[in-house]
């Protein structure tokens, strides 16, 4: 057991590094002026390796948002009651630690991490794919019919866009402390909507939609 472990600690600290050296040399010189080969030989390794670890260029930009693919079907899985509630709630822990899938973080180094991964078409494509699997993780999650689905689909669609107007909002100047209370407030106003509209075995044993 603890050769296995080593093994996979190895490999994702390799998963690691080359994609830390990737972005770096993305944010450096553009995304499309880089190629694989120069970024196998900046991390000391052959090009076949680097696709062992990484099938497809923009995976070694995505391989850094990766753990969050499948967060909210994990969420809704250990949660006790209402989905939706759950999803509030862990959205709005999002806010309030800053977190980066939030959009509501003005790190530079995040700022310059989401100005390539939503400035290059490519990776706002590989992106797409991730959201489609989270998505399709959270129907199943949800109970995995149409009904399901449709929710999985408005759910996902919901923290997208919340997070996107964040992120322009810090892209723009604006500073985290003037974009929270409208971050916090417009996060209620949608999971609001959200249990307001989906049938009621999707939130909850009562259907209440307050969010206060």
């Amino acid at each position: 057991m603890s050769e296995i472990g080593l093994r996979e600690r190895k490999k994702q600290r390799m998963y690691q590094v080359v994609s830390d050296i990737a972005i770096r040399l993305f944010l450096e010189k553009g995304f499309d002026a880089v190629s694989v080969a120069e970024v196998a030989a900046a991390a000391e390794i052959s090009k076949p390796t680097l696709f062992r670890y990484f099938p497809a260029k923009e995976d070694l930009v995505l391989h850094r948002i990766a753990d969050h693919e499948g967060e909210a079907a994990r969420v809704v899985a250990a949660a006790e009651g209402d989905p939706v509630e759950a999803l509030r709630r862990h959205f709005l822990q999002g806010l309030e630690r800053c977190d980066p899938v939030t959009g509501l973080n003005d790190d530079p180094r995040v700022l310059a991490f989401h100005r390539l991964l939503y400035g290059t078409p490519s990776l706002v494509a590989r992106a797409h794919t991730h959201q489609e699997r989270s998505e399709a993780a959270l129907a199943e999650a949800l109970g995995g019919d149409l009904d399901a689905r449709l929710a999985a689909g408005q759910i996902m669609a919901v923290q997208r866009i919340l997070a996107l107007e964040n992120w322009r909002r810090i892209a723009a100047g604006e500073r985290v402390v003037d974009v929270r209370a409208d971050a916090v407030a417009a996060a209620q106003r949608a999971f609001g909507w959200l249990a307001a509209g989906l049938p009621p075995r999707l939130r909850g044993d009562t259907g209440n939609s307050d969010t206060r």
